[in-house]
């Protein structure tokens, strides 16, 4: 039992080794941002992965921002506030990120907090809260309040700042709903390190607790998420996978995704709510609607959503509210039935994500090994009973934490990303759930008759792996064009789906530049114009760089050829030259002249071989001409107009890539070498889909955020400051009613304090309250300052008696040491008399310094200053300290003095016993009085002596015995040094 405990902390242990260099706050976070709640985890030096506690001391923090004219409340204080204000608080946020206002999730947003006004952004078409003309809030600037305020309480949590997060998202989530996330927090000025997914996080969790399970066959595990907002199944593999850099290690692989976008636990508080209402409605107690009250509908939301987490457990319960619209209680049973009955449409799309990450995966149930429960929906008994039937196992799994699960992956993933932090590897493959594709249209020429040709390739398939390089290469274009960037089939989206999703075209690319590219290098052969693409780590494609690619042959000597061959053959014998595929490596995509529809199957990386080609010579040539004779390969499959220069470009090889029949008998004769030129050509976006903020947007942002923070400092520095005055009256008014406080203050200084004092609560009474931060110091320093005074003297009275007696103790242990150095022997003295000397003085100034202050403070009156003082007693004490201290160091390390060897050595046995301590050396000592003075020589025929044995703190009566039992015989002559003399 303990060897596996003992396992469990290594497997769970998350930090290996800090870096050394790193003397700054360290500490990573992690936010999972769900629709309802979210969660923190952080990593700190000494903490591997912890769960922060918020103020309340919860796990979890409710996804809510109260936002009043001079307050603004998170978390459970912002929740409170909705039951009372409705219209100040904002949360299920997520829900309106990235969508524009026509979309109908933010008409569905409007329906269910109708106390909310949502006007429309003239400029971006986004949907923006408008509480009053000077209230006026994005979504993407609440959301960023709400990681700030995440990022306080890590702070707090860990007592350091922090800086570096990775957020978690729905898996769902498209390009502008994950690029709104990231202008969130760069309003809050949080550094993202990742956006991931929170079924991969999840995943990450899971498998970073189980990694000794993990080995090179493929197990599949089924994570059926359903939180407050939405659910997602994921299907994900655990398998040990080899890298180059770290041997063996185990991988996890995202194979399919089904999710439903409004399939989640709040649905199901909504319902209940209504179902409430329409309850109360019927007892007729009032003749008002309850349901046009948004007070009371927000009364009854709460009560509904403890009412479903009881339903969960029992079978019936009491709802009840008390004065839920006007003064009128409400009170009513309901079942678990009737719940059920309530959601029995939500119930049955229990299995739609289910067989939708099967469709995606292209996989059947009897592959899935385990079906795991995530998030606090799946605790609802139907939900587990429909899913359990949907995927045919005997039971669900529910090992792991299905609130903070991702939060904890995440917090893993961060440490990882953070380079202050050495963590077990643990591969990541995540997957984008809708395909990306680039359209362009081109000119084609067929019997004479021109016209435009609409081509399409796809970029990113369905459940592609990312991050993830590409290139797509243009070679029909001599002149500047334009191509789009869309998505690719959403079929397997249903229509509610497809109309929540938002615009299908992402961006058009006007290029600029490419026709002066070619002008400028009309003796080079055209390798295209190559579009390089990534899609990072947070799910988020970008536009590297666009770049027209040139190709010219420089003729080049044998002997440097061969030269260049043998070093290229060497640096593959000592690792180099690889043609293994790194992982996660670029797959090029090229227009139709290059690679069919059919083809672009990962492994071949271009943009790492064109970086290649630029660094070795010879490793340039072979490349270049692998590449162009697969390019040319392709060609012959899709156009037919040079199938002749292809076919001989097949035939030869590698020896050729786009050249004719004579110039490769040229070649034979004298070596070539292919020399590449780019050249960058400029690109404008135009995006589609939802505008980014401009910088100055952001920057307008960030600046309100912060005067949002501002003015809650301030606000919290003024209750602070309001709490020290208050506290500061009465305590001092109960402290002039103490003993020691009489003592020491005069009848007319009493009556000053007492009077000051009771102006300043008055003035508490009447202005304090409504007084700025400013005043209120004013009025605590000019109380703290009259009575200055007392407080000094009643706490130097305090302060004697400890004082006092430390210094006499120290007086005394002073003393004695004194007295004991002055009784060492004047051969075996190791002080000099002036340190003596000095330390005698400062005894002895000491004391009658004491006895003299003492002898005054007592003839004073308590209500005077004292001239007895605590930092003088103190200095005292520092000064005695000090040079006793400097002479028991001078002891400490004080080497004994030699002695020299006696001169008269005829008997072996005396001189062995002689004392080297005495200076007497004229008259021979006798035997009795050697074995007196010698205790610690050893004899002969003694075992050799111990640390302990060698050492001053071996007792004379063991030495005399020993000395006394040893025979006359002859000795080994003892050295003066092998004496230890005190």
């Amino acid at each position: 039992m303990g060897g596996r405990k003992l396992g469990l902390i290594s497997l769970v242990c998350l930090v290996l080794a800090m870096l050394p260099s790193y003397t700054v706050s360290v500490a990573v976070m992690s936010v999972d941002l769900g629709s309802e709640w979210m969660k923190m985890a952080i990593v700190k030096p000494g903490v591997p992965m912890e769960i922060v506690l918020n103020k309340e001391s919860r796990r979890k923090t409710p996804m809510a921002v109260c936002l009043k004219e001079n307050e603004r409340l998170f978390g459970d204080s912002a929740l409170g506030v909705s039951v009372k204000n409705p219209k100040t608080v904002y949360r299920h946020l997520q829900s309106l990120l990235g969508k524009k206002h026509n979309n109908p999730q933010v008409a569905l947003y409007q329906k269910r907090f109708p106390e909310h006004e949502l006007q429309k952004d003239p400029v971006r078409g986004t949907a923006f809260f408008k509480n009053s003309e000077e209230m006026q809030f994005l979504p993407e600037e609440l959301l960023g309040m709400v990681l700030n305020y995440s990022r306080g309480l890590a702070q707090d949590f860990a007592e350091q700042p922090i800086k570096d997060a990775v957020i978690t998202v729905p898996a769902f989530f498209n390009q502008a709903e994950r690029r709104a996330v990231l202008q969130a927090a760069q309003m809050a000025g949080l550094k993202v390190l990742q956006l991931i997914n929170d079924n991969t996080a999840v995943a990450v969790n899971y498998g970073v607790f189980r990694r000794k399970d993990i080995d090179n066959t493929a197990k599949n595990v089924m994570f059926y998420d359903m939180g407050s907002g939405s659910t997602t199944a994921t299907i994900v593999s655990y398998q040990t996978v080899k890298t180059k850099d770290a041997g063996t290690q185990p991988q996890l692989q995202i194979r399919g995704v089904g999710f439903d976008r409004g399939l989640g636990g709040f649905e199901m508080d909504l319902r209940l709510r209504d179902h409430l209402a329409k309850l109360f409605n019927e007892q007729k107690k009032s003749k008002k609607d309850v349901r046009e009250n948004h007070r009371a509908m927000a009364k009854l939301l709460k009560e509904a959503q403890r009412l479903k987490t009881v339903l969960s457990a029992n079978i019936d319960f009491m709802a009840q509210v008390e004065g839920l619209m006007d003064d009128i209680d409400f009170k009513s049973k309901v079942t678990r039935a009737e719940f059920e009955e309530l959601c029995a449409d939500l119930f049955e799309r229990v299995p739609g994500p289910v067989q939708e990450a099967l469709t995606a995966a292209e996989m059947k149930m009897d592959e899935i090994e385990q079906v795991i429960l995530v998030g606090g929906s799946t605790r609802v008994p139907k939900v587990q009973e429909a899913l359990l039937k949907a995927v045919g196992k005997e039971e669900l799994g529910k090992n792991i934490n299905a609130d903070e699960a991702a939060a904890m992956g995440a917090v893993y993933q961060a440490a990882a990303l953070s380079k202050a932090f050495k963590v077990k590897p643990f591969l990541v493959r995540d997957a984008a759930v809708f395909p990306i594709q680039v359209e362009f249209t081109r000119e084609t020429e067929e019997e004479g008759v021109k016209t435009l040709k609409h081509n399409k390739r796809i970029l990113f398939q369905r459940m592609a792996p990312y991050p993830q390089r590409k290139v797509i290469t243009f070679n029909r274009y001599n002149d500047d064009f334009s191509f789009d960037i869309n998505y690719g089939d959403l079929s397997f989206l249903s229509q509610e789906e497809i109309s929540a999703f938002g615009s299908l075209n992402l961006t058009t690319v006007k290029l600029s530049g490419v026709g002066s590219s070619f002008q400028k290098h009309t003796d080079a052969e055209s390798k295209g114009i190559k579009a390089h693409f990534n899609m990072d780590e947070s799910g988020v494609l970008l536009l590297d760089r666009v770049e027209s690619v040139f190709e010219t042959i420089v003729e080049e000597k044998e002997e440097e050829s061969t030269l260049t061959k043998l070093g290229n053959t060497i640096s593959t014998l000592f690792g180099g030259g690889s043609s293994e595929p790194a992982p996660n490596v670029t797959e090029p995509v090229q227009d139709e002249e290059e690679v069919p529809p059919e083809a672009g199957k990962e492994g071949k990386d271009e943009d790492s071989k064109e970086d290649a080609q630029k660094d070795e010579a010879a490793k340039e040539k072979q490349d270049g001409s692998e590449k162009s004779a697969g390019e040319e390969k392709s060609q012959e499959k899709t156009e037919e107009t040079d199938s002749k220069a292809d076919m001989k470009e097949e035939k030869e090889g590698e020896k050729s890539a786009n050249t004719e029949g004579d110039k490769n008998t040229e070649k034979k004769a004298k070596p070539q070498k292919k020399s590449k030129i780019s050249e960058d050509i400029t690109a404008e976006l135009v995006i589609h889909d939802i505008l980014n903020p401009s910088e100055d947007d952001v920057n307008s942002s960030k600046k309100k955020l912060q005067d949002l923070t501002d003015r809650d400092l301030a606000k919290q520095e003024r209750e602070k400051t309001l709490n020290s005055l208050e506290a500061f009256i009465f305590e001092t008014q109960d402290k002039m009613y103490q003993d020691d406080y009489q003592l020491v203050v005069s009848e007319e200084e009493k009556e000053q304090i007492s009077r000051k004092l009771s102006e300043a609560s008055e003035w508490m009474d009447e202005e304090g309250y409504t007084a700025t931060t400013k005043q209120l110091r004013e009025k605590l320093s000019q109380l703290k300052s009259l009575c200055k005074d007392m407080f000094f003297r009643v706490e130097e009275r305090r302060k004697w008696p400890d004082r006092l007696a430390a210094l006499e103790s120290m007086l005394n242990t002073s003393t004695f040491f004194l007295r004991s150095a002055k009784l060492i022997p004047e051969d075996d003295q190791i002080f000099t008399e002036v340190e003596l000397n000095m330390l005698e003085k400062v005894i002895n100034e000491t004391t009658t310094w004491k006895n003299e202050t003492v002898a005054e403070q007592e003839k004073r009156s308590p209500k005077e200053r004292p001239i007895l003082l605590s930092k003088d007693i103190e200095s005292k004490l520092s000064l005695l300290d000090r040079e006793v201290n400097y002479l028991l160091n001078k002891a400490k390390f004080a080497k004994p003095k030699s002695k020299p060897k006696p001169k008269n050595s005829t008997s072996s046995d005396k001189s062995n016993k002689t004392n080297d301590t005495a200076e007497e050396k004229v008259i021979p000592p006798t035997e009795e009085s050697s074995k007196s003075e010698s205790p610690e020589e050893a004899q002969p025929g003694e075992a050799p002596p111990t640390e302990e044995s060698t050492e001053h703190k071996d007792s004379d009566s063991q030495s005399e015995k020993e000395t006394e039992e040893t025979t006359t015989g002859p000795t080994e002559k003892t050295q003066p040094g092998d004496h230890i003399e005190l």
